[in-house]
């Protein structure tokens, strides 16, 4: 018997600097742009270089994680930053995106 392993394909966005009302809808189009690629099952955005994030932002977030689901693939965000990541405690999206952390990440490697 032989076995067969399906490696899901990951597509990487890293945004920089403020994710706010005046990039969002560019940030928004990456992301969709990344998640609607042929064999993509997973997008993570890297969220390391963010420095501030705003209503603007999470809502490019949450679409993007609803057409994710729509799609039938996943998104997941990882190196949140200690602030950034209150943010998704303070608005309970913490319960909704899945956050990959350092423990995460060892697991899955």
């Amino acid at each position: 018997m032989q076995a067969v392993l399906n490696y899901p394909k990951i597509a990487v966005i890293r945004p920089q600097g403020c994710l706010n009302a005046a990039n969002a809808l560019e940030f928004e189009r990456d992301m969709a742009t990344a998640l609607a690629q042929n064999g993509i099952s997973t997008l993570v955005v890297d969220l390391a270089a963010v420095e501030s994030l705003d209503s603007a932002g999470l809502m490019a977030l949450l679409s993007t994680h609803k057409l994710a689901l729509t799609l039938g693939r996943s998104c997941q965000l990882s190196a949140v930053g200690p602030q950034i990541r209150m943010i998704f405690e303070l608005t309970q999206l913490d319960r909704v995106f899945e956050i990959l952390d350092a423990e995460t990440k060892s697991a899955q490697i």
